[in-house]
């Protein structure tokens, strides 16, 4: 049985890592141009793409909780209420702009270098306020009141909130068209598609490996259909057992019954493999009895980031090891 932690290749997206995959690209374009004043003095021609980025904005983008909203003006000031969309914003190379970012964020390094304003599930108003954003990059969800409170307050807000891979790409691109970063945002997408397609390529035509997904314990949660870790496990190679939509309930007699070869869980929810055989019924279990249980890394696969190419990876080595 295994723990199966970050990988060891590079990460190539500035990225976050929201887990060390960064492509981070620095921001140099300098905004202000100045004359030399003088009468017989031709004034300097405009930058090709500082006028370009001038020329992108306002723009008005429908986020993900179907608002539309228009940023007037590029931000210089960026508040992420997500650690996932923190993870966007670095791979985009823009930490130089974030002024804070929740209690939860933890990738890249560097963040810890961020003011806080709150946790994920409940971000400090007055914080975020405070911190005088010329955007904020929020969920929905859980945080679907705070978007409604923080534009009575009068701030920009945009959700961003992915529910499965091709959706995220889309996402990358709209957080990089309402910061300023749409070329960066398409190389990022570009590359994350590249590096889908190897593992792909990696697969080939192998039989998709039935696998359960456990994200929580007591009592026993899991992902189906309609989810993220669902378009993760399908782009893996595998055959998820679960036939519910959205993040389930699941009971043991089912589990028993789908009998999955590969049992994967989140370190958040199973810290030790081999405890698995002593959970009544479990021993039963093909992935328990042959020892095909894996424990993922939480971050590169729950976080809808430039990362989770690197959680499709770690879970495709584990249904298919013959061909990594």
């Amino acid at each position: 049985m295994h723990r199966i932690t970050r990988s060891t290749r590079s990460t190539r997206s500035n990225r976050t890592p929201l887990v060390a995959l960064l492509i981070v690209l620095v921001l140099g374009l300098t905004l202000s141009l100045a004359g030399c004043g003088g009468a017989d003095t031709a004034a300097p021609e405009p930058d090709s793409a500082s006028a370009e980025e001038t020329a992108a904005f306002p723009v008005t983008i429908t986020d993900d909780a179907g608002r539309e909203v228009t940023i007037e003006a590029e931000p210089q000031r960026i508040v992420s209420l997500a650690p996932a969309n923190t993870e966007i914003v670095a791979a985009l190379g823009l930490m130089d702009r974030l002024v804070g970012v929740t209690s939860f964020d933890d990738y890249p390094p560097e963040v810890a270098s961020i003011d806080i304003i709150g946790d994920f599930a409940s971000p400090n108003l007055e914080a975020v306020a405070a911190a005088e954003p010329d955007i904020v990059l929020a969920t929905a969800g859980v945080q679907a009141d705070v978007i409604g409170q923080l534009e009575d307050l009068g701030a920009v807000v945009v959700a961003v909130d992915p529910a499965d891979l091709e959706s995220l790409f889309d996402s990358i691109v709209m957080v990089g068209a309402v910061t300023g970063a749409a070329e960066e945002a398409d190389t990022i997408v570009s590359t994350m598609r590249s590096d889908l397609d190897s593992i792909t390529t990696a697969i080939g035509d192998a039989t998709p490996v039935p696998v359960f997904l456990e994200i929580a314990q007591d009592p026993l949660f899991t992902a189906g259909p309609g989810t993220l870790l669902h378009d993760l496990i399908i782009a893996a190679g595998g055959a998820n057992v679960v036939t519910q939509e959205g993040y389930v309930a699941f009971s043991v007699e089912q589990l028993v019954a789908e009998d999955p070869v590969v049992y994967l869980a989140t370190l958040g929810s199973m810290s030790d493999p081999d405890d698995l055989a002593s959970r009544p019924g479990y021993a039963d279990i093909d992935a328990v009895r042959t020892g095909r249980v894996y424990v993922l890394e939480d971050n590169l696969v729950s976080r809808p980031g430039p990362r989770v190419i690197e959680g499709v990876r770690l879970i495709a080595e584990a249904l298919h090891p013959e061909a990594f």
